[in-house]
């Protein structure tokens, strides 16, 4: 029976996964949390064999707690789940210490596919993060260099450079989230993601790499 612990800030992806990791009679869910600091908070008391991951969370996100993972729990499998199927996160997790990158849209015969990969010792890339990974490789054979999609301007989403646009011109978050019929916290997302992306330290840093990348008016 592998033992698995799920943590993701959003209670809806939760159930959704429990439900489908129970229907498999070598798979038990034993614990759920809503950011790291929650797992971290209840592992000493649950025994786990491998843990289903978020990257983006409140309080302690997935980089901070795959890192504690491995410190402190070193025999403990760290298997990623995101939506974002951008390199540098993928490669982030895998440095951290994750041994596979699911994406959520990730059906349920891959997830049960990968948790026992990764619990026989080996990495998992999810088929579509694979697929694009390989996609982004045979074109910079092709060109000779970096693929466009390596460079800062090619690695934000549109939204993105829509929420850097406006952090450039002044606007809080949330007279970002009124202009753009969003919530406060879909912008503070962005942002965060915005600052991981372009790896600036801070809004002032980030504008300044924005400005000189051309990536604003």
């Amino acid at each position: 029976m592998i033992r698995v612990f799920l943590v993701d800030d959003h209670p809806i992806v939760r159930d959704g996964i429990r439900s489908l990791l129970e229907r498999e009679p070598a798979l038990e869910v034993v614990g759920t949390a809503g950011n790291g600091q929650e797992l971290l908070d209840q592992l000493p008391n649950i025994p786990t064999d491998l843990v289903l991951i978020d990257i983006n969370m409140p309080v302690m996100d997935g980089y901070a707690t795959t890192l504690r993972l491995r410190e402190e729990y070193p025999d403990v499998r760290i298997l990623a789940l995101s939506m974002l199927v951008e390199e540098l996160y993928i490669g982030r997790m895998l440095e951290a210490g994750a041994s596979g990158y699911l994406l959520k849209s990730t059906g349920k015969e891959e997830i049960i596919h990968a948790i026992r990969m990764v619990m026989d010792g080996k990495q998992f890339l999810c088929s579509e993060v694979g697929l694009a990974m390989l996609h982004k490789v045979l074109d910079w054979n092709a060109s000779g260099a970096p693929p466009a999609a390596a460079q800062k301007s090619q690695l934000l989403s549109k939204r993105e450079m829509e929420v850097l646009q406006l952090i450039a011109e002044g606007l809080t978050n949330a007279e970002i989230a009124d202009q753009l019929f969003t919530s406060k916290r879909t912008v503070e997302t962005h942002r965060q993601n915005i600052l991981e992306k372009t790896q600036a330290k801070n809004t002032a840093a980030l504008v300044k790499i924005a400005l000189a990348d051309g990536l604003i008016k």
